[in-house]
């Protein structure tokens, strides 16, 4: 197990409720990098910034650890030309710059650690100099209640250009985490911080489990003069040109493609689409993976194969890694659901109609539902089916709203239902990547889960039920010495 890993099987296990506190940075900690940067970029697109915050901006980041004064004066530097813009607005274009970048550097295993302190009871924080509209989506994410920031001045409904009150920097952060932890009567000792910053040392050494992130170099000189353990979350930034996930993506599109093409040629030849498609599958699986430097390791592999045909369910984060992982754990026998934008796709649409991809408009609950008696009769005829029950990818591990069309669909087919839990293959690409990175993606197959005997009424219910799985083997994962099998009620 790595540090992480033992790290959360010490929360797991340990004192549990809300006194205790679990605090969060959020630059550095819970993202890779900096958000700032994002609307850095997005200013300067914009011809926001001119040369002479450019140059005080750069001169800071380079200097030493900056007062909590001097901070203050470089967020109001680059907040000054937001006045007279509503906080609304403002808000909103934190949402567009999460979906278009920062989503993508999140630390997955900071994401885990969150949902172990969450599932013990804890009181979970974030404790970060940005600004709302840069945390705020990953707060909701995460689901976490409690956002301590920097905030903006607001009157009249319009942003001022300053800050209101104190930036969170240093000092500030300590004072207002302090401020926080008391009113609630909190135990200090019990309470955990993650932090990445040298301007973090007296958070860290405020509660009685401090935890450097990947510190910073006066962060990292007091950790090894306390004591304190530092986590290691890896950067996926190289800090120079490397071609090599453009070289990985490349090959995963084009193995995909050479395998398709020769699956459509085989299934020609023979009259056979079915053995076409089985071949495509396989040579895919067989290929893709040593070449691309991405390994798939499975549990309850098992599971895949103890019914058939069956309608099997995966969480959706990353539609190349998800298919490599589907081909890799069913490997044979099977079509999919997919929604109706991905059959105009050029090459991909093609394929996946050649394959016998049911095809849903979600847009019109009718056409949805006529969708689906193709991949019924596929069904009973022993093809079996895959599909993502969220309908869409999600840029973060939270799993989204889990919708009925499976569940009908293995209904009325009589087949069971067989869950795939994906763990991290946002890690390996999330949604809006252009490009694959190098990993290993975890997956649980669980038990299949008959639906004999449901009736129209039962379906909420089982929704609900099939989701919670997920979220349970999500949060508690299983290994191949504990598997830990659940099934849904």
């Amino acid at each position: 197990m790595t540090p992480t890993e033992d790290l959360i099987e010490s929360v797991r296990s340990g004192p549990t409720g809300p006194q205790i506190a679990a605090i969060f940075d959020f630059d550095g900690t819970l993202i890779d990098g900096y958000s700032a940067a994002a609307l850095y970029e997005h200013r300067f697109r914009n011809f926001e910034i001119g040369p002479g915050e450019l140059v005080r901006m750069v001169s800071a980041s380079m200097g030493p650890t900056m007062t909590e004064d001097q901070f203050t004066a470089l967020v109001e530097d680059g907040i000054r030309g937001w006045a007279g813009r509503t906080e609304e607005d403002m808000l909103e274009l934190g949402e567009r710059l999460f979906a278009q970048g920062i989503a993508g550097t999140l630390f997955h295993p900071a994401w885990r650690l969150v949902k172990a302190h969450q599932r013990a009871g804890h009181t979970v924080v974030i404790a970060t100099s940005a600004t709302l509209l840069q945390v705020a989506p990953l707060a909701r994410e995460l689901g976490v209640e409690h956002v301590l920031c920097t905030r903006l001045a607001v009157e009249g409904g319009l942003l001022t250009g300053k800050v209101d009150g104190r930036t969170l920097w240093g000092p500030g952060k300590i004072d207002a985490v302090r401020e926080f932890l008391t009113a609630r009567d909190l135990d200090l000792a019990a309470s955990h911080a993650y932090a990445n910053g040298d301007e973090d040392v007296p958070l860290l050494a405020g509660v009685g489990h401090p935890h450097p992130v990947n510190p910073q170099p006066e962060l990292a000189v007091e950790a090894a003069k306390r004591g304190w353990p530092v986590l290691e979350f890896e950067s996926h930034k190289t800090g120079r040109f490397d071609p090599t996930p453009v070289l990985r993506t490349a090959t995963l599109f084009g193995t995909l493609f050479a395998a398709a093409g020769a699956g459509i040629a085989v299934g020609a030849l023979n009259g056979n689409r079915r053995q076409g498609v089985d071949l495509a599958t396989s040579l895919f699986t067989t290929v893709a993976g040593p070449l691309t430097d991405i390994e798939v390791e499975v549990v309850g592999e098992e599971h895949a194969w103890s019914a058939r045909p069956a309608v099997f369910f995966i969480n959706h984060q990353s539609t190349l890694v998800d298919f490599l992982v589907t081909t890799r754990v069913i490997r044979t026998g099977f079509t999919a659901v997919a929604k109706a934008e991905v059959k105009k796709m050029p090459v991909v649409g093609p394929l996946f109609d050649l394959a016998g991809v049911a095809f849903l408009d979600r847009a019109n609950r009718a056409k949805a539902l006529e969708a689906l008696k193709p991949a019924v009769e596929m069904l009973r005829s022993g093809t079996s089916v895959v599909m993502a029950p969220e309908g869409t990818r999600s840029m973060t591990p939270r799993l989204g709203v889990f919708k009925k069309g499976g569940f009908h669909l293995a209904s009325q087919a009589g087949v069971p239902i067989v869950p795939i839990v994906i763990r991290n293959a946002g890690e390996i690409m999330w949604r809006n990547a252009r490009t694959a990175r190098s990993g290993t993606v975890q997956v649980a197959v669980l038990p299949p889960i008959s639906t004999d005997g449901w009736t129209h009424d039962d379906i909420d219910k089982q929704v609900h039920a099939v989701r919670q799985l997920y979220a349970d083997t999500l949060d508690d994962w299983p290994t191949a010495s504990n598997p830990r099998p659940r099934r849904a009620e």
